[in-house]
């Protein structure tokens, strides 16, 4: 059965998944790299940086199960661009040419465009849709393999609002940022629905798991 899936999902001690003032320099706003500097660390993440090596370790075996039995991805809009790209007919994403979801990928937003195949496997998918209908859409294109929830934080927390995420791994980062995006506003007692795993790595990060209970 289809499951739906957040890897790799960073976030600071004070819940803040994206710093503030996000442009087109900086995805992550005042966060910068800091959210992510274990994940570039590791030899799944160095390439994000056009890097060789990386480390082995735990970080990178956690990392490196955010592909196997992916299908789809779905991300929201501000994961896909800063504020106003509907505006920019020619903006494709961050990731230039050929982005690294090889598959499709369908962008939650209310101002739809049509879609745009890119090199390497990826065809972006512009829906206005709540997470249940995006999430039907994406099953159908995911040809039986797993739904990944991209993010960001807006959108993984409506999906953990609906009920919607099977399995999750989250980052706990320990920078307090002040600002930003939270992730857990609205989501009071989210933890009785979760088997949660623990995992403290040498980086100084925290895995954390949560697998949904079986009824």
């Amino acid at each position: 059965m289809t499951r739906t899936r957040i890897h790799n999902f960073s976030l600071s001690l004070d819940g803040f998944a994206t710093g503030a003032g996000q442009t087109p320099e900086a995805p992550m706003g005042h966060a910068g790299r800091r959210l992510h500097e274990w994940l570039i660390a590791t030899r799944f993440g160095a390439p994000i940086l056009g890097r060789q090596g990386g480390t082995a370790g735990i970080d990178d075996a956690f990392a490196q199960q955010h592909e196997p039995g992916i299908g789809v991805e779905i991300m929201g809009a501000g994961k896909f661009g800063p504020p106003g790209w509907q505006d920019d007919a020619d903006w494709t994403g961050w990731w230039g040419p050929n982005p690294p979801f090889h598959t499709p990928v369908f962008v939650l937003t209310h101002r739809p465009r049509s879609s745009i195949e890119m090199d390497g496997g990826t065809t972006f998918h512009f829906l206005d849709a709540a997470p249940e209908e995006a999430l039907r859409a994406a099953r159908e294109a995911a040809g039986g393999r797993d739904v990944r929830i991209g993010g960001g934080p807006t959108v993984v927390r409506d999906f953990l609002a609906a009920g919607l995420v099977d399995h999750m791994h989250l980052v706990q980062v320990p920078i307090v940022l002040g600002r930003g995006v939270r992730v857990w506003d609205g989501l009071e007692a989210l933890e009785e629905h979760y088997e949660i795993e623990v995992v403290a790595a040498p980086s100084g990060v925290t895995h954390l798991t949560f697998d949904r209970r079986t009824p």
